[in-house]
């Protein structure tokens, strides 16, 4: 069973997940927090496998309780929600450590899926709404770029076809359709993935696919 903890100031919305997720066989809906704090604090005592993050809350927003839930413990996967698909503050809780974002209006099959994906290890990057939200925030010149400033002397330690699979992450493909477009074994791909992880220090591909915005590595539109 997946575990998730549910983060959400409305309690409509913190029941009506509670519902969907909880009609599914293969997850749980172990808790419900109505703060960033209360997440905090709920992770701790959980230990939920995935976290679904409102991230505008009172008291401690989600970007917030996003950073301090990595910060505690890098395995965690936590799953931002929000209403609009252009939210400004999606990309700063993507930096944060989150795993992928869903918009609330999401049927209850993207949800679940969404979830499955994240209790898995992988990212939740919708190519086309990803893609608008960093055109949207690579606008803002005085935005500060910590992962590619960081990584920057790493950066020059992958190969031709490990830059290669990750411009290709951060255009939003799967393994299996980077595997399609480069004609190799998923597997293989997979293995390229896990060292450009490993050579750039990065947790997962959201964070790989961030990193390659704003390295410049792709241009956004």
């Amino acid at each position: 069973m997946i575990k998730v903890l549910i983060a959400d100031d409305q309690m409509m919305v913190r029941e009506g997940f509670s519902v969907l997720l909880g009609a599914m066989p293969d997850i749980e809906v172990v808790g419900e927090a109505v703060n960033g704090s209360e997440a905090i604090t709920k992770v701790r005592e959980l230990r939920p496998d995935v976290v679904l993050m409102d991230i505008r809350m009172p008291e401690l927003n989600g970007i917030e309780a996003t950073r301090a839930i990595v910060a505690a413990d890098e395995g965690a996967k936590v799953l931002v929600l929000t209403t609009f698909d252009l939210d400004e503050y999606v990309y700063q809780a993507l930096r944060a450590g989150a795993s992928g974002f869903l918009l609330k209006d999401a049927s209850a099959r993207q949800l679940a899926d969404g979830v499955r994906i994240v209790a898995s290890g992988e990212a939740l990057l919708a190519p086309t709404v990803t893609r608008r939200l960093i055109t949207e925030f690579s606008k803002l010149a005085d935005a500060p770029k910590p992962l590619a400033g960081r990584h920057a002397d790493a950066y020059g330690e992958l190969t031709e076809r490990e830059t290669e699979v990750l411009v290709l992450i951060a255009q939003g493909l799967s393994n299996a359709e980077i595997a399609e477009r480069l004609v190799v074994a998923e597997s293989t791909i997979k293995t390229h993935v896990s060292r450009v992880l490993v050579k750039l220090g990065l947790r997962d591909r959201t964070q790989a696919a961030v990193f390659a915005y704003e390295a410049r590595l792709v241009t956004p539109g």
